[in-house]
């Protein structure tokens, strides 16, 4: 059996069941912020677990690294849509320790796309026209600094409110441990 018809096979009975009714929730975040955080498995259910947070009570974005690379890319959308349309009021920035971007080796996963038949000359192709792949694949090497660095690219936005705090933190992805790297209320009372 594929993954796939796994899935739905499970959520058929799911839905015959009516197990969604205990996630019933509307769009809004009850606790009014956006969360954005890394892709990492063991974040999945440690995360909302280590910060009290349930279904129904935040907007949760997840990004390899929590990186937000790019001012005006899907990212920052999604966080500007959570401010005006779902009446988010702070956001937050929540990469972890032992993050495998941490350690992306930029040149080895364009071999690996080579690997799997993407053709050397589309990779080439990209860097004519301006896209230094290696650059976009690359990670971090601090998490702390890549934390603050991503703060500041949504802080610092134009469209971003003043009075948006936008924190930083890092969990443990062993223990649930947060750590503030920034205060975003400290920030917003400088304003």
């Amino acid at each position: 059996m594929s993954l796939l018809n796994e899935i739905l096979d499970y959520n058929e009975q799911f839905v015959e069941k009516g197990e969604y009714v205990k996630y019933k929730t509307d769009k809004f975040p009850e606790k009014r912020m956006v969360i954005i955080s890394c892709m990492d498995t063991r974040l999945v259910e440690l995360l909302p677990k280590s910060m009290n947070v349930k279904n129904g009570d935040v907007k949760i974005l997840k990004t390899a690294g929590a990186i937000v690379s790019h001012p005006f890319g899907s990212v920052m959308r999604s966080i500007l849509v959570a401010i005006y349309e779902l009446k988010a009021d702070e956001v937050l920035v929540i990469p972890h320790h032992d993050c495998g971007m941490a350690s992306v080796d930029a040149d080895s996963v364009v071999e690996k796309m080579v690997a799997r038949d993407i053709p050397k000359n589309t990779i080439d192709t990209l860097g004519a026209a301006g896209i230094d792949i290696r650059t976009w694949l690359r990670g971090f090497d601090d998490v702390y600094e890549s934390c603050k660095n991503s703060v500041e690219i949504i802080k610092s936005h134009p469209l971003i409110p003043k009075n948006i705090p936008v924190h930083g933190l890092i969990i443990s992805p062993d223990t649930g441990k947060l750590e503030v790297v920034v205060d975003g209320y400290a920030a917003v009372e400088e304003k």
